[in-house]
């Protein structure tokens, strides 16, 4: 959606500006000059009529500047960004098998998506000074000065409707918005991998050095054997039926001793 929104927005456009040259002499005025312009934005290939103000004669003119590189640049890879997160979603809901085997789908999915990032960050970038100079080309006060008319101080030429240039600085936005969509992705896509789960696959052996100090420790001592704190000599002494003596120590063999 996101590249959809950026493709449509910078595509799509077309817009206009109108200006007004009012002669000295009225008959001479226009004072609705229209110039139209569209994607892909080669400015130097849209020409328009202006008066002179000498005579009927008129001239002429074209805008300045060329700027269907970065703005094709940009739309094509909204298209193809497009196009990859369709097939991706196909394959994430109908191959999810095919795309783990051999762990091939993941790893070429990581590498795509960082290609993507970077590819949205220049190419966002480079709309958005190609934007800012077609704004510049297109400001009706600059047009104005192209006109030999208005190089008379006799003459006045006003500008009357300036390009609506909102739905281009979308793009740019879209654009932007776009680089941090795929460059997000990165750490998701890239759980995915092999080289993620590699390294989950050897912990350190802290599991092995706490199992050794318990079989080391005083858990596995003969504490309650014969030798142990418990087997104390100290026992309660009892006198038996027969006249011996019996005494109760607390564990260990001595437990009862036959003394007279």
């Amino acid at each position: 959606l996101f590249a959809i929104f950026a493709f449509a927005t910078c595509g799509g456009y077309s817009g206009g500006l109108r200006l007004s040259v009012d002669c000295a002499n009225k008959s001479e005025s226009d004072l609705n000059i229209d110039i139209a312009f569209a994607y892909p934005f080669r400015l130097h290939e849209v020409n328009f009529d202006a008066p002179t103000c000498e005579g009927k004669r008129r001239e002429t003119l074209s805008l300045i500047g060329d700027f269907s590189s970065s703005a094709e640049f940009f739309v094509t890879i909204a298209v193809f960004a497009f196009l990859y997160s369709l097939a991706a979603t196909v394959v994430y809901i109908f191959f999810q098998n095919k795309y783990r085997e051999n762990n091939r789908g993941p790893l070429i999915d990581f590498i795509v998506t960082v290609v993507f990032s970077f590819l949205w960050l220049v190419g966002s970038s480079a709309w958005a000074k190609g934007l800012s100079d077609v704004k510049i080309a297109t400001d009706p006060e600059e047009v104005l000065l192209l006109m030999s008319a208005c190089k008379q101080q006799s003459n006045k030429c006003l500008p009357v409707r300036s390009p609506v240039m909102s739905s281009l600085n979308t793009s740019v936005v879209f654009g932007f918005l776009n680089f941090i969509l795929w460059a997000g992705n990165i750490w998701f896509v890239f759980k995915e991998t092999g080289w993620h789960s590699s390294g989950q696959r050897h912990p350190p052996d802290t599991m092995e050095k706490q199992s050794s100090s318990y079989n080391q420790g005083g858990y596995n001592q003969d504490s309650y054997g014969p030798a142990g704190g418990y087997n104390q000599p100290g026992s309660y002494g009892q006198v038996g039926e027969y006249g011996q003596s019996q005494s109760y120590g607390q564990s260990g063999p001595t437990s009862f001793a036959n003394q007279i």
